[in-house]
């Protein structure tokens, strides 16, 4: 049972519902190491009008080979596949909560397919489609890759709400306050008293 901490992820569950395992042969890019777009149509939903659009998020995906231990951090658009070796990585969608949600989360529906033999049988090796679902950062466990050998999670989905914006910086000019004098400590002598100027308007004593 997939369990979510956002609303925002809803439209997205029921839209994508029906994307699950395939036994038909599924798509797989050519080229290794580069992402390319595939022929998924990108979801639209009640969320792209408040936030980044779907087409334009990006989904950061770690990728787990068991057999040598290497790690992956694999950078994908809604509707781009990246092939590396005999597994493939399909991205439909990313989704993140809105900041004024209460319980933070992020995640992607990711399909993993995987050139290999099926399991149990002697036939010779063909794309499978071993997981197709949504993965959450906050909530690995809802959601579980089982496949012996490779394994993928949800890192981060990089997009933006209204209100995110890097601030404007404030350019008004600078007002230079003048530093006081620090009194100096040396001896002071005291001050002679002012002579006063005779006043050239009284008259000269008799």
């Amino acid at each position: 049972m997939i369990r979510t901490r956002g609303l925002l992820f809803l439209p997205l569950l029921a839209t994508l519902a029906g994307c699950g395992s395939s036994s038909d042969t599924p798509q797989a890019p050519e080229k290794s190491g580069k992402a390319q777009a595939t022929s998924d149509k990108i979801a639209a939903t009640a969320g792209d009008s408040i936030g980044t659009p779907m087409a334009e998020r990006v989904a950061v995906i770690g990728l787990l080979n068991k057999r040598n231990g290497q790690t992956r951090d694999i950078e994908l658009k809604p509707g781009e596949a990246i092939r590396f070796g005999k597994v493939v990585v399909r991205l439909r969608a990313c989704e993140k909560t809105a900041p004024w949600e209460t319980y933070p989360d992020e995640g992607a529906f990711v399909q993993l397919l995987v050139n290999e033999r099926p399991p149990g049988t002697t036939e010779a090796e063909r794309w499978r489609s071993v997981f197709s679902g949504w993965l959450f950062k906050e909530n690995p466990a809802a959601n579980v890759v089982e496949h012996p050998i490779y394994d993928v999670w949800v890192k981060a989905c990089k997009m933006r709400f209204p209100g995110e914006e890097t601030p404007v910086e404030d350019k008004s000019p600078d007002v230079t306050v003048p530093t006081p004098k620090t009194p100096s400590t040396a001896p002071q002598s005291p001050s002679e008293p002012a002579v006063q100027a005779p006043d050239e308007a009284s008259p000269d004593p008799a």
